[in-house]
């Protein structure tokens, strides 16, 4: 495990093992098909991402911003189209795969994600940490909300793989995926984020989005290429640091005209908005061999005590693929699941997650998107829809068909 991700172990600090009905841890969308039906990926679909690819593989013309650290590029490449669903028209199963923190420290995680990701067609989130685009010699720069200047629960990058992290996110972004915060310092417990207040949650984002889009003047690499995003437009939706926080979180976050959370624990039915912004939460699963439910991220299944090294791998997979097929084949509420870039218990829940994205991705009327990309799609729909979606129960299919 690198330096840089030791203190990640805190993302939720206590395991959920609890009844179906409990809550947990303290601590592109299109219809069914691109054509509207519910069929499979669709012609139309691969050949708009195919031209995409040629796009990014030819070159965009560049506009500065700032320090040049990011620029304007035009539209994100292989974004799918969304359209509102007709009457009586079964949805999509959504599917969310996401990660706190993203940074590359030398392993290849993030670049073998962003492999598996084009490979299956599965548009993911990457919650970049803001100071991991600053320099150790710079970390007095970050001053988080009550605590010292340059202090963090979380280490820094060193120089090279700040270079390397700045490639994978551009890389990222360009294959069609979302780059989100994970803020900052990943401060928990009474002296962390769930004591900031909403201006404090500002001065954190503000910080956040400065270290990424000033990235060139603090580490000195002015003659890199920039990130191909505007990120003040980019950003928009967030996972805090231990799942905690969240109120006056998205209270600043309203202000600032962002569309998601995603740092609460929820049952797996469709999201209603929280606050102004959707309520794209974590879900809880199946636990195999239990009658108990688990929070889809990877640190919680490790934390479960009933989890040991040699059956992590096939209970997250496992507990990942009953939560889909009750989605699935019931109310095809939209599945949510958190990872990191770790290899604990020798990387048993990074394959897990992997083997979850290869059964699920390909299958009929699935669609493995961002967050951002989840948000255009509820933005899309007819409100009357939504409220008939919600009003199904975990894993219940409509009385008499969807086309009732």
């Amino acid at each position: 495990m690198g330096r840089a991700r030791r203190a990640v172990v805190g993302a939720c600090a206590a395991a959920v093992l609890v009844p179906v009905a409990a809550a947990g841890c303290s601590a592109g969308p299109g219809g069914g098909g691109e054509d509207g039906g519910t069929g499979g990926k669709g012609s139309e679909r691969a050949a708009a991402r195919s031209d995409a690819r040629g796009t990014a593989q030819q070159g965009r013309a560049v506009r500065l911003i700032g320090d040049g650290s990011t620029a304007y590029t035009g539209a994100q490449p292989r974004q799918p189209r969304v359209r509102k669903l007709a009457d009586g028209e079964k949805p999509p199963q959504f599917v969310v795969f996401s990660w706190d923190g993203a940074g590359e420290i030398g392993d290849g995680l993030f670049e073998h994600f962003r492999e598996v990701g084009r490979k299956y067609d599965a548009a993911m989130t990457y919650f970049l940490s803001g100071i991991y685009l600053l320099p150790e010699s710079e970390r007095s720069l970050y001053e988080a909300p009550g605590h010292a200047p340059g202090a963090s629960d979380i280490g820094l990058l060193s120089d090279a793989h700040i270079k390397d992290t700045v490639e994978q996110v551009r890389g990222a972004w360009l294959d069609g995926s979302e780059i989100g915060t994970h803020f900052n310092g990943h401060f928990c417990g009474p002296t962390g984020v769930a004591s900031w207040s909403k201006e404090e949650w500002k001065s954190e984002i503000a910080q956040a989005e400065r270290f990424v889009t000033r990235w060139k003047t603090h580490t000195g690499l002015r003659d890199a290429a920039p990130l191909p995003f505007d990120y003040a437009k980019e950003l928009t939706g967030a996972r805090t640091p231990c799942l905690e926080g969240g109120d006056n979180l998205r209270a600043a976050a309203r202000d600032l005209g962002w569309r998601y959370d995603t740092s609460g624990v929820s049952e797996q039915v469709w999201p209603a908005k929280k606050d102004g912004l959707w309520d794209l939460s974590m879900q809880l699963v199946p636990y195999p061999g239990s009658d108990r439910e688990e929070l889809t991220m990877d640190y919680n299944f490790k934390v479960n005590p009933l989890t040991t090294p040699a059956n992590a791998e096939a209970r997250m997979r496992d507990g990942l693929l009953a939560g889909f097929e009750r989605a699935y084949t019931g109310n095809r509420a939209p599945l949510v699941v958190g990872n990191h870039f770790e290899t604990w218990d020798g990387g048993a829940y990074m394959r897990a997650v992997e083997e979850t994205i290869k059964e699920v991705c390909p299958r009929k009327d699935v669609r493995c998107v961002s967050f951002r990309q989840l948000a255009d799609w509820l933005d899309a729909q007819d409100p009357k829809t939504l409220r008939k979606l919600r009003a199904l129960e975990v894993g219940q299919a409509p009385r008499g068909g969807w086309g009732a």
